[in-house]
């Protein structure tokens, strides 16, 4: 009896040796999974209301064949880019199977090469929403170390975004807000990541957006300038009030030009003549590249008008 014992134990022994090995093998097989599409597509549901069948040649070892023989009977969804899918009709819209191989890790998981496809394109129904188009405002407090600015105001990418969802939803939502970012002592230029603040009862286009400021360290340079007129008809004296301000610049460090020697600030006719009150913004004219901004001292400037003999 023992020795019967020792004997199917040896034959289970090696049978599961045997088995391993097998299973461990590159097996090339048709594979068929159903898959159901998720995407970003305008003005449409994000997961479609069909699913399709994409069926290929594939390469795997012998345990994911059969992993994918026991887990891939019910749709599974799948993340499709917008741009890969061409409008048939209606609701309809399909994916050419030459640019299903980007997807092949998510229609047959790790560990799988597609050989080929062998299923035409695939189609899906993404059925029509509601939707608005909204910017995104960045719910921002930024702090800089001293003596350092931001080149231009932060970018936010996307900067609008599509918000789904019932018409007495959409008409209360004007734009939608990042979380909030705060950046403490910077002095460096920023990218990275940050949510959006979805609202109440409806669907967003993106759940994040990229955010990017350039900072540069600057140095502030002060001057009297002259004030100046410009367009002004013949036969007009256009007087302006002071006739001098204090300019102050800020500029990329290291100062390469004095901005002061190039920048001519006037006031334009057309501006007076538009104005009830004859108080005028002067305009700055050759400002050099290098400067980020710049403030008057005054900011307003009275203007006179006397008709010349």
């Amino acid at each position: 009896m023992k020795n019967w014992v020792r004997f199917l134990l040896c034959v289970l022994f090696a049978a599961s040796i045997w088995l391993v090995l097998n299973l461990s093998q590159t097996y090339v097989a048709i594979v068929s999974v159903p898959v159901v599409a998720v995407s970003n597509i305008e003005g449409r549901a994000a997961v479609s209301s069909s699913e399709a069948t994409a069926s290929a040649q594939v390469s795997a070892s012998g345990f994911r064949h059969v992993v994918l023989g026991r887990t891939r009977k019910r749709a599974e969804q799948v993340e499709f880019a917008s741009a890969d899918f061409r409008h048939v009709a209606g609701d309809r819209f399909s994916i050419a199977s030459s640019a299903l191989y980007r997807y092949a890790s998510q229609l047959f998981g790790d560990g799988v090469t597609v050989e080929s496809f062998i299923s035409e394109d695939l189609e899906f129904a993404f059925p029509e929403e509601r939707y608005k188009k909204v910017p995104v405002h960045p719910t921002l407090s930024v702090s800089f170390l001293p003596q350092y600015m931001a080149l231009k105001p932060m970018t936010l990418q996307p900067d609008t975004v599509l918000v789904y969802g019932e018409p007495s939803r959409l008409e209360n939502v004007e734009f939608v807000a990042t979380k909030p970012l705060d950046l403490d002592d910077v002095r460096s230029s920023v990218h990275g990541k940050i949510r959006l603040e979805t609202p109440s009862g409806v669907r967003l286009s993106h759940d994040e957006c990229v955010y990017s400021m350039e900072v540069t360290r600057y140095v502030e340079l002060r001057a009297d300038v002259k004030i100046e007129t410009r367009g002004v008809p013949a036969r007009v004296d256009l007087a302006v009030l002071p006739s001098t301000a204090t300019a102050v610049f800020r500029c990329v460090f290291p100062m390469t030009t004095d901005p002061s020697l190039q920048t001519r600030f006037y006031i334009d006719y057309k501006d007076f003549a538009n104005s009830r009150s004859g108080r005028c913004v002067p305009h700055a004219d050759g400002l050099p590249g290098n400067v980020i901004d710049y403030t008057l001292a005054p900011e307003v400037f009275d203007c006179m008008v006397r008709s010349s003999d």
